[in-house]
């Protein structure tokens, strides 16, 4: 009886990725260079609306696979928001009940898409706790906490099946640098940049990795230090990336480069971001921006041609009363004018300023 769930289970979660079409890569022209080409990759067009669409997948079919996930399993997540999104879109796919536990900061245009996916959510006041909180849910209602922090970098099949890596590298294909100078990229769980990274190697390319960290962020300090005890008591501005603890996903072997970017500058290269594209995206996209742009001013001033490649994680309609309010940043102390302006001559004439 339970085989036959789960053969049922994999079929919808199966039938539903044949839905759904590839992420679109976009051309983002540089005004100074054609010998430089920057791509972004548009994760904000999955049926749930982030990049986290590809993570709650993954993790789902692990779950089941594993035997962790049955008929009627209550399902249960630590996340900021994204992820939760895109886990109750899958948990009501299979008829499952699901509870995101989320820190009280949490966008509210998040919780209300959590909410219309049929999750219910659990808000913490102290964002350190979520993790014991969903550990205590998890055994009392005798369900699964499915866990990204710990099973994003294994939950994903690396070497190939249509995963980000497999897509960015057959989309750049026929541009004329098919082989990225840089992939950047933001570490939330770890699960993309591991991916990413993994990939690279199995396949023999010379793409280098870059990780951007966000303000308040322990990865660029465990980057550098390699101390897993590292832990932070004040959380991440940037929703979706940024933790206060090493995760058990993250993984710095496979990475070349980390970039830590102020949070002020993230919120400014959002607003960049839309003068370019004419569309709002949401602040990991706008440090994953900062660092394109840091790596490819650095190309330019080396004479070098290529590509770098990264990632819009999500759409800017879940921020406009946070990163598109100027009361909202200026009540939070985040000068962004000036990276603004800073971020605007990098893209125009290709000359970085710290």
């Amino acid at each position: 009886m339970q085989q036959e769930w789960t053969r049922r289970a994999m079929a919808i979660i199966g039938a539903d990725f044949n839905r759904s079409s590839d992420t679109h890569l976009i051309r983002v022209d540089l005004p100074f260079t054609a010998k430089i080409q920057l791509y972004l990759k548009d994760e904000s067009t999955h049926p749930t609306g982030s990049l986290k669409h590809r993570l709650a997948r993954s993790l789902f079919l692990y779950g089941l696979c594993n035997g962790w996930i049955h008929a009627g399993t209550t399902v249960i997540e630590t996340s900021s928001g994204s992820t939760a999104i895109s886990e109750a879109y899958f948990a009501r796919l299979l008829g499952l009940p699901f509870i995101a536990v989320i820190p009280r900061s949490t966008s509210s245009a998040k919780i209300e898409q959590i909410a219309f996916y049929g999750g219910q959510v659990h808000l913490v006041d102290e964002p350190t706790q979520i993790y014991a909180e969903a550990q205590r849910l998890a055994r009392e209602c005798d369900g699964h906490y499915i866990d990204q922090f710990t099973y994003a970098e294994r939950a994903t099949d690396w070497r190939g099946n249509n995963n980000i890596a497999e897509s960015i590298f057959e989309q750049m294909a026929q541009e004329p640098f098919p082989e990225p100078t840089w992939v950047v990229v933001g570490a939330g769980t770890g699960g993309t940049s591991a991916t990413i990274g993994r990939y690279i190697r199995y396949t023999g390319r010379a793409t280098q990795l870059c990780v951007v960290d966000p303000t308040n962020s322990v990865f660029f300090d465990y980057y550098q230090q390699r101390d897993q005890a590292l832990t932070l008591s004040v959380p991440s501005a940037i929703e979706g990336i940024g933790r206060p603890r090493v995760e058990p996903s993250f993984v710095p072997e496979i990475i070349d480069r980390m970039l830590r970017v102020p949070d002020a500058a993230s919120f400014a290269a959002v607003r960049l971001l839309a003068e370019v594209l004419g569309r709002r995206c949401g602040p990991s996209t706008g440090t994953n921006l900062c660092g394109a742009l840091e790596l490819i001013c650095a190309m330019h001033a080396h004479g070098e041609d290529g590509s770098v490649v990264s990632l819009i994680c999500d759409s800017g309609e879940r921020y406009h009363d946070t990163c598109y309010s100027d009361a909202w940043l200026t009540e939070r102390g985040h000068a962004w004018e000036p990276h603004l302006a800073r971020l605007r001559h990098a893209f125009e004439h290709g000359e970085w300023s710290a």
